[in-house]
């Protein structure tokens, strides 16, 4: 087979690092792809962003299996295209990543289908969306109807800090036009977990949970990032809830869009907090999670390109093997000033020693080469992730290889992974 992953940072060198396993891989491409990506890849000058482009390499190359790894171009419709041009791609259609792509349309749907969310508004003017966050309460939530790089999400503990948060979506627009429309909804208490399926249309595939770190300091604290951390298996998320959540959140959504004829097939990212009530849906993404990704690919049982196959087609799943008991731990090391301003192009050390450490995997995300030298080249640079028989074991070895690794006004939360006692 010839496959095609496309993007360029963390979760898609995950990807590539799991995919290039398969032996059923020939070749393995990767658009635009990072200087970790080139390791088990060829990477190829075309962005994400170029639609175009990579439905004509795809076609051009003989390309058997496309797999779309950031949102963006599936929301543009990147999944669309290539199946238009006879090609096979993991990745939601346009109308079904939609999911992620409008806040509205995810909520919609949950209120059509009755699969338990929070209570919510979608409003598109600023007053009333003012006058409904006094009808809520604090605390609450203002969210960014569109994409807005995980960081749309705006807690509001004071109704000071939530006309604010209307003002910076709707009327300074800190998210572009993603913030036109706000979805307005009372704040849920409990713990937040990342849940991941496979659907092939009709059918799911359970994978496994995670847990993201979003804000950028310790404790939970700052704003929220696109992630510096992750850990899986979930001590909270059990076999019983994972069955809970498939029956009444998985199943019920991959049914409503097949009956509104937007099939899913990709990876759905169900994002929840168990509440006392039961579980609900904060959030669903059209892709992996990223960090959660990282952890996820470490602990993955088997060929993962049979299932990817399978969601992509539409066809019945293959023989699995149940996930391993084995913990991860992946943490990112982001550049200072992140997730505000910060430089770039500083030099990267110490990277080939802490992936030479047992069970450990440097993942590149927003990093290049100038001059022959690794160096910084985004907000989130590397995940460092660690697979162990226990997730204390994992948090030391991971927070062990990162102690190799230096670049200047390098940042990194020393938390990951211990908002629970580790076991």
């Amino acid at each position: 087979m010839r496959v095609l992953v496309v993007g360029g940072g963390g979760r898609e060198h995950a990807l590539v690092w799991k995919i290039a396993q398969s032996p059923l891989v020939q070749r393995l491409y990767a658009a635009p792809g990072n200087p970790g990506i080139a390791r088990h890849a060829t990477c190829v000058p075309i962005a994400a962003s170029a639609l175009d482009d990579l439905v004509a390499f795809a076609r051009g190359e003989g390309i058997d299996l496309t797999v779309v790894g950031p949102e963006a171009p599936l929301v543009a419709g990147l999944a669309d295209r290539l199946a238009g041009a006879g090609l096979t791609v993991f990745g939601p259609s346009a109308r079904a990543a939609a999911l992620e792509g409008s806040k509205a349309f995810a909520k919609d749907l949950m209120a059509r289908h009755g699969i338990p969310t929070a209570r919510f508004r979608m409003l598109d003017d600023p007053a009333a969306a003012r006058r409904y966050c006094r009808e809520v309460g604090p605390p609450l939530v203002v969210k960014a109807d569109g994409l807005a790089g995980g960081k749309g999400a705006i807690v509001c503990r004071t109704l000071g800090e939530a006309d604010a948060a209307v003002a910076e979506c709707m009327e300074r627009r800190a998210f572009g036009a993603a913030g036109a429309r706000v979805v307005v909804e009372e704040f849920l208490t409990g713990e937040e977990v990342s849940f991941f399926a496979l659907a092939n249309g009709r059918d799911v595939l359970p994978l496994a949970a995670a847990q993201d770190h979003k804000t950028v300091f310790d404790g939970d604290r700052g704003p929220n990032t696109g992630g510096m951390g992750a850990y899986s298996p979930v001590a909270a998320f059990d076999a019983a809830l994972e069955q809970g959540v498939l029956k009444a959140i998985v199943w019920p959504t991959v049914t409503a869009l097949a009956q509104e004829d937007a099939p899913y097939h990709g990876v759905l990212f169900v994002g929840l907090m168990l509440t006392r009530e039961g579980p609900k849906v904060l959030e669903f993404n059209c892709r992996f999670g990223d960090p959660e990704c990282q952890a996820l690919v470490v602990r993955a049982p088997g060929d993962l390109v049979p299932l990817l196959l399978a969601a992509a087609r539409g066809e019945a799943w293959p023989v699995t093997s149940p996930w391993p008991p084995q913990a991860s731990v992946c943490v990112t090391l982001a550049s200072g000033g992140y997730p505000g301003r910060y430089v770039t192009g500083l030099p990267i050390e110490g990277v080939e020693a802490a992936a030479r450490r047992p069970g450990v995997h440097v993942f590149h995300a927003g990093t290049a080469l100038a001059g022959g030298r690794l160096v910084t080249a985004g907000g989130r640079v590397l995940a460092v992730t660690a697979l162990a028989a226990t997730l204390a074991s994992a948090i030391e070895a991971a927070y062990g290889a990162i102690g190799e690794i230096r670049f200047e006004s390098m940042h990194f939360r020393s938390d990951i992974g211990r908002r629970r006692p580790a076991a």
